[in-house]
């Protein structure tokens, strides 16, 4: 501990940090206040200074992101310069008040020892409270006065992971470890897959590495973004504060579930129907549902067109169904040749009737009867089919022949007759399949419904005509600005002063203006991101990777064709039945041996007594994988019980009050999630509980990534027995803890 001068030192010197950011706010404050007053009056003024709030708005958030904690260590070099690092950066004119975390100039921060100091003599971490440096502790990286450390910061480090936990993933940069630091600042290009452990900080790393290139890459990232993927709902909002609060707040966050937009599917799903919608076959089982839908009448269909029946055979529509298909694999967008072959059947029929009645009704409205079929050019053939294209009954046809297909209406076709998939899967997988209508839709069924927008393609004549109508309303409004604009005049002025100060209606037309209109953008990249299914990201970061099937990685794929992607899970920890075996399994279809692995060895979470207690559930879940090396002890063994639900329910109690301020998860299996719920009314649950209770009851799959100081497993034979995939499970529900671990087994009898 330093002493209280240094103390008064570093607390002056903070003082500035904040009093510049306090100025930086202020201004930030006044132009956003500014900007709002001249927005107040007119549509016009909106438009015009919307951006410019916007940015000051989003400058503002950063700011108060980051206020609590900002600085948090120094630096003092063989030269005699001392570096602050801190959250964000602040200059004064050329010289750094604050060195963000993520700049070069920082990183001997978090990879500096003694045998390597990279010019550091002390590093000191700093403990703040809000504005109140609490605590100092100083490295010494001279080899003439300190040995190396295996660990950077590490009383930092044990402060953090001894703190309670609040229900909220906090940052961990004021204490990433050197391995972590090499996995955050690797380079952007291709695949990086970081596999660690339980503890490891995988998630941590993630989230950081984000925060990492999009300062570093802020050019190239800003425009397209960062997507994040985690397992569930309750996951994301654990995680949601840490890059507000590294200054970053335009990444997506998002679960597989909300990847089409418009399109919301949480609805839960039985683990064998989502293995099997994320098989690799589903992708032949979709095209054959496609196929299936572009049909030929087995027996003739006859339209009534003018009082004549017009008769559609297989024969007729076989070639037209042909030159569709070779057109292109796009379903939606070969509609148009399907319907051309189809029309010309129908006109050749007219035509032959006119042709050989003289008493044809002719539909042209030709004053004289047409005795030849040479009197219709082509002119008129085009016309007679335009007059077909419109008749109701025909266009029913049409449809029912080759309907003009939604994702969700294929999925639903399919789900109510999967025995169209009758040549890829069995009886019993089809069965999984069946679904009525109206349902809902799961997660697993969001690579399903990007697949088949692929099959399908997007008719856009409904699109062009919305763009058509909004076009039509931004020229009137344009318009009409610029004609109130012509038509005002200033009475302080005289005509001469005015006649030369030019008027926007003098030098822009409506059309321009218009333009600029809708070129108007006030939304982020991630905002425009969650509502585009085409987006396309800079950077794509998968958090329990492991559990992703072949389907989904397919649509995360087409997210992010540049490749540049950071993957990380632990194959140990791997719950779905479709799971694979190997990174190269999963990554192998898209970028066959291009990809890099890093991995992540120590446990800064779980403590050696609890990782000893779960090596053997390792060891049953995957023999050949090293578990991470602990870095603290607790002194705290796991404790076992048996007895009964009141029995279970006192424990609780107790585990309750002892965790104090800390958090504690009752982890459960699946088929129990009921009883229990109703035995511990006083634990918050559901289907997305809140963390930031002092007591939580999940299942296995609700608390993967999560961390509790306090967690107790019920029933871990029943676990172990709930999938194939149990010891998997069980590894996960044991290994959440901190600081204490309680195995309690329910007595059924």
């Amino acid at each position: 501990m330093s002493s209280l001068s240094s103390l008064a030192e570093e607390q002056s010197h903070l003082s500035v940090i904040y009093g510049r950011l306090d100025e930086l706010r202020a201004q930030a404050r006044q132009r956003l206040a500014e900007t709002q007053r001249h927005r107040g009056g007119t549509k016009e003024a909106l438009s015009l200074r919307d951006v410019a709030a916007y940015g000051y708005a989003e400058r503002l958030a950063q700011y108060e992101a980051v206020e609590e904690g900002l600085c948090f260590g120094r630096l003092d070099l063989r030269d005699g310069d001392r570096l602050h690092i801190g959250r964000i950066g602040i200059h004064d004119t050329d010289h750094p008040l604050l060195v963000d975390w993520r700049a070069p100039a920082a990183r001997p921060f978090y990879v500096a020892t003694a045998i390597t100091p990279y010019d550091v003599t002390v590093r000191r971490h700093i403990r703040t409270r809000e504005r109140t440096v609490v605590e100092l502790n100083d490295e010494i990286l001279d080899l003439d006065r300190a040995g190396d450390r295996a660990l950077v910061g590490e009383a930092a480090l044990i402060a953090a992971l001894d703190a309670n936990r609040t229900g909220r993933m906090r940052d961990i940069v004021e204490t990433i470890q050197a391995e972590q630091d090499r996995v955050i600042r690797a380079e952007p290009g291709g695949v990086l897959v970081v596999q660690g452990g339980p503890g490891t900080g995988k998630t941590a790393v993630a989230l950081h590495r984000a925060a990492y290139l999009l300062y570093t890459y802020r050019e190239q990232l800003t425009a397209r973004g960062v997507l994040i993927i985690g397992p569930n709902a309750t996951f994301l909002r654990y995680i949601s504060q840490v890059l507000p609060s590294l200054a970053e707040t335009g990444v997506l966050l998002a679960t597989l579930g909300d990847l089409f937009p418009g399109l919301p599917a949480h609805r839960p799903e039985s683990p064998a129907t989502a293995e099997v919608k994320g098989r690799a076959v589903m992708v032949e089982v979709l095209a054959e549902a496609v196929r299936d839908r572009q049909r030929v009448p087995a027996e003739p269909i006859e339209i009534e067109v003018d009082g004549q029946v017009l008769r559609l055979t297989a024969a007729d529509c076989e070639p037209a169904r042909q030159r569709a298909r070779a057109a292109g694999p796009r379903h939606n967008l070969a509609r148009p040749i399907f319907e051309t072959g189809v029309l010309d059947v129908l006109a050749g029929q007219v035509a032959d009737r006119i042709g050989a009645d003289p008493f044809w009704d002719d539909p042209l409205g030709a004053d004289d009867a047409l005795t030849s079929p040479n009197v219709l050019d082509e002119a008129d053939l085009a016309d007679l089919r335009a007059d077909l294209a419109s008749n109701p009954l025909v266009r029913a046809a049409l449809d029912a022949l080759w309907p003009v297909l939604t994702p969700a209406e294929l999925l639903t076709g399919l789900y109510a007759a999967p025995e169209v998939a009758s040549g890829l899967l069995g009886p019993a997988d089809r069965e999984l399949l069946r679904r009525e209508p109206g349902a809902g839709w799961s997660p697993a069924d969001v690579p399903l419904l990007d697949e088949a927008a692929e099959l399908l393609g997007d008719d856009d004549r409904a699109a062009r005509a919305a763009a058509g109508r909004e076009l039509a309303i931004r020229l009137s409004y344009a318009q009409g600005v610029l004609d109130i604009t012509a038509g005002s005049k200033s009475f302080e002025l005289e005509d001469d002063d005015e006649a030369a100060i030019p008027n926007i209606a003098d030098i822009m037309q409506a059309d321009m203006l218009a333009d600029r209109l809708a070129d108007r953008e006030h939304r982020t990249a991630a905002e425009r991101a969650a509502a585009d299914r085409d987006w396309v990201f800079g950077h794509v970061i998968v958090d329990e990777a492991q559990e992703l099937s072949p389907m989904a990685w397919r649509l995360l794929m087409r997210r992010c064709p540049s490749r540049s992607m950071t993957v990380v899970g632990d194959l140990a920890q791997s719950g779905s039945l479709g799971a694979p075996d190997g990174w190269a399994e999963v990554l192998a279809p898209y970028v066959a041996d291009r990809w890099r692995l890093a991995e992540l060895t120590v446990s800064y979470r779980t403590p050696a007594e609890i990782m000893d207690y779960t090596r053997d559930r390792l060891a049953a879940a995957d023999p050949a994988i090293v578990p991470p090396r602990p870095v603290r002890s607790t002194g705290v063994p796991p404790w076992e019980a048996t007895g009964s639900l009141d029995e279970l329910v006192a424990r609780v109690a107790y585990e309750k009050d002892t965790v104090g301020d800390g958090r504690l998860a009752v982890i459960v299996p699946a088929d129990l999630l009921t009883t229990l719920t109703a035995a511990l009314p006083q634990l918050a649950g559901g289907p997305s509980p809140d963390l930031e209770e002092p007591a939580v009851l999940l299942t296995v799959a609700q608390a993967k990534g999560l961390e509790f100081d306090t967690v107790v497993v019920v029933d871990p034979d029943r676990i172990l027995a709930g999938s194939p995939r149990g010891a998997n499970d069980l590894y996960v529900a044991l290994t959440r803890p901190t600081q204490r671990l309680g195995v309690f087994t329910l007595d059924h009898e």
